[in-house]
């Protein structure tokens, strides 16, 4: 991050003068670099399945489990095209990571703030309906190795109200990495993306706890694969 730091910055610094989305498909190779180079120094070797799952172009939610830090290296790597996400408002204030964020299309989100928490969610919205991706960790929160965790069905607002199509995703071995005594720990990594869901003509009695669960158990499944 620090080796590409000054690149970001140009990036960031003409985005500004009105050449955010050129910059856009910019960062978002300079994030792939990132992400290989990071997999292949931390001696992890990755298993990709399901690319073929992944729409190349409209709108899309990729839904994933989230056990570690490392999980954003796997999605920049792997997903084939550029996505934003929400992540927390704390991390605005921190330095050099709040302009990748911004760079990579992410949106901070005030969770303590339901106004303007939905004002970022409306943003999200938008972006997807433009044919934008976004990537969403319903569990709110890294597992920490306590499984997988309960899905918000608050969360898969961004694809349900965008009309969206989501890609479950699933994780493997990245809390092993570094999560679990924050320690580089060279292991096999995996990433699946799993067959897409529509969400357009979902009636609305199944847009909340039941694409949760549906979402859920796909992914589950997956993980239970080894």
């Amino acid at each position: 991050m620090i080796f590409l730091t000054p690149f970001g910055f140009v990036g960031f610094l003409l985005s500004l003068l009105g050449l955010r989305r050129p910059m856009s498909v910019y960062i978002y190779w300079i994030g792939i670099i990132w992400a290989l180079s990071l997999i292949k120094i931390s001696g992890c070797k990755a298993t990709v399945k399901g690319r073929e799952n992944i729409p190349r172009g409209g709108g899309a939610c990729f839904v994933s489990n989230h056990g570690s830090i490392f999980d954003i290296a796997l999605l920049l790597a792997y997903a084939g095209r550029p996505f934003g996400f929400v992540a927390k408002r704390e991390l605005l204030f921190v330095p050099f990571l709040n302009m990748w964020i911004y760079m990579l299309g992410g949106l901070f989100i005030n969770r303590s703030n339901p106004r303007e928490a939905m004002k970022t969610i409306h943003s999200g919205i938008a972006r997807i309906k433009k044919g934008h991706a976004m990537i969403i960790f319903p569990e709110g929160h890294r597992s920490r190795g306590q499984d997988l965790l309960p899905f918000h069905p608050g969360s898969f607002k961004l694809a349900t109200q965008s009309g969206a199509v989501i890609v479950p995703v699933a994780l493997k071995g990245t809390r092993e990495v570094f999560e679990k005594n924050y320690r580089v720990n060279p292991g096999p990594v995996g990433i699946t993306f799993c067959k897409p869901v529509p969400t357009a003509d979902l009636p609305p009695e199944e847009r909340k706890q039941v694409l949760a669960d549906r979402i859920y158990n796909v992914i589950k499944e997956e993980l239970m694969q080894g």
